[in-house]
């Protein structure tokens, strides 16, 4: 059963870090407050720090899923990569036509949208299904311009600098 009167859609996009990090500190707030919270992320596979933390410390307030092959960037195959977000999709919509959660957190599918692994369609059908008493929260760069006009709040995170310039790459606990 919701805990929410209301829900609202929320984007959190742009070059700058902190998308995810974003969404996951909701879920924590979520799960202090007693709420249920689906996070499902596309483009990632495997023992991710989030993916470990959510298990270890939330997995009685979050239900976590990966959809992705893990190589959609490095060493993208179209239909494989397809074949992961169309499922995780079916997946996420499952989950967030359920009812069941107060949350849904659908990470980087704003990415597998702008890759062309799904559509902006796809992303508009969920916001039309998204059940009245349920956020959702979609992350990733590149939000389609009719999906940012039709969520709630849009959160663009912007790049002033980064340390990935100076060549020090993506630290364990930090960005993974």
């Amino acid at each position: 059963m919701n805990k929410l009167s209301v829900g609202k859609v929320q984007v959190y996009t742009g070059n700058g870090k902190g998308k995810t990090t974003a969404a996951l500190g909701l879920m924590l707030r979520a799960a202090g407050a007693g709420m249920e919270s689906y996070f499902g992320q596309f483009m990632k596979h495997g023992s991710t720090s989030e993916a470990r933390a959510l298990k270890e410390f939330l997995s009685h307030a979050v239900t976590a899923e990966q959809y992705g092959s893990g190589e959609e960037l490095s060493g993208p195959d179209r239909e494989r990569d397809a074949a992961c977000a169309r499922a995780g999709y079916e997946k996420a919509r499952a989950a967030l036509r359920s009812g069941r959660y107060d949350l849904v957190v659908l990470d980087e599918i704003l990415v597998a949208e702008h890759l062309g692994l799904l559509t902006t369609n796809d992303l508009l059908r969920l916001m039309n299904e998204r059940p009245e008493r349920t956020e959702l929260v979609f992350t990733g760069r590149w939000a389609a311009e009719a999906v940012c006009q039709r969520a709630d709040l849009v959160t663009e995170m912007g790049e002033v600098r980064h340390y990935f310039q100076s060549g020090l790459p993506a630290r364990t606990g930090i960005e993974m």
